[in-house]
């Protein structure tokens, strides 16, 4: 599990420098990086070891469920900390959301919401504190710097893993080493930075709300491949899920906040002529 948390994060994180010097991303100014240092620590480290640690516990399509519960946090951190506006709309899909991964959560598999399962639903919470905490570096930063940015400080935190992960990495075999790269390069490297440049240009209710996609994807994921079978309940628990983020999309296509308000984001001011910003792009000065 160590192993292939250090793993991901560092081939991302090399991955991304590795660009960085090509696609002219700037240094962070110093007072952004108490913030840089909590995306970091929240949607890089803490959500890799948390996850991964509750998946070796929890069957695929189950954990992923839970997981898909990050959008209600993301949505209420935006309306307490960015000012995003908490309608009655949305209140209805996070309480039906929550009300699904609840479902999900005291089946469990086993007929029970077990400590694995509170573990994934933790790193349920700290993504959420990841998407929201994001929010305000994009208006200074392009979705592809502030990705390097938190990759690079997940990387960092999550260096005393390194002890246990060496050994481990040592005696993988050839094949857990290609997933690992993988899942580098691609989930975190190439998904963070189209992450960023979404949660960029759309409120947290909308852009979040695309997680729960990732639910009936991985439970027939994980039935074809792992043979995981999902709990009638389960699927139930998912369903409720998806009508609660039904609801979250009915203002999908509603401005941001911020761009009512004339704050933008820098790099996305080109919308509003028809031609986005490409996500490389750094903010107009």
């Amino acid at each position: 599990m160590a192993a292939l948390s250090f793993l991901r994060m560092s081939t991302a994180a090399v991955a991304l420098m590795l660009v960085a010097p090509f696609a002219a991303v700037r240094p962070p100014r110093r007072r952004d990086l108490p913030m840089i240092t909590l995306c970091g620590a929240t949607g890089i480290t803490a959500y890799q070891v948390l996850l991964n640690w509750g998946e070796l516990r929890v069957a695929a399509g189950t954990a992923s469920l839970l997981i898909a519960v990050a959008p209600v946090f993301s949505v209420l951190l935006g309306s307490l900390f960015l000012g995003e506006r908490l309608t009655g709309t949305i209140l209805l899909g996070s309480a039906i959301a929550l009300a699904g991964a609840a479902v999900v959560g005291l089946t469990g598999g086993t007929g029970g919401f077990t400590a694995s399962a509170l573990v994934v639903l933790a790193a349920a919470v700290v993504q959420g504190t990841y998407h929201c905490a994001t929010k305000p570096l994009l208006r200074r930063y392009t979705g592809l710097e502030v990705a390097t940015y938190a990759m690079v400080a997940g990387a960092v935190l999550a260096l005393p893993l390194l002890p246990s992960a060496w050994p481990a990495a040592l005696r993988a075999p050839a094949g857990a080493w290609a997933s690992a790269l993988y899942l580098g390069l691609l989930p975190s490297a190439l998904g963070f930075v189209i992450w960023a440049y979404a949660v960029a240009r759309l409120p947290l209710a909308a852009s979040t709300a695309a997680l729960y996609l990732v639910p009936p994807v991985a439970l027939a994921v994980s039935f074809v491949w792992l043979g995981e079978a999902p709990h009638p309940l389960e699927l139930l628990g998912g369903a409720v899920s998806v009508a609660g983020v039904i609801l979250l999309n009915r203002r999908a296509h509603r401005p941001a906040p911020s761009a009512a308000n004339g704050n933008a984001p820098e790099e996305a001011t080109g919308l509003a002529n028809g031609h986005p910003a490409p996500m490389w792009q750094g903010p107009r000065r």
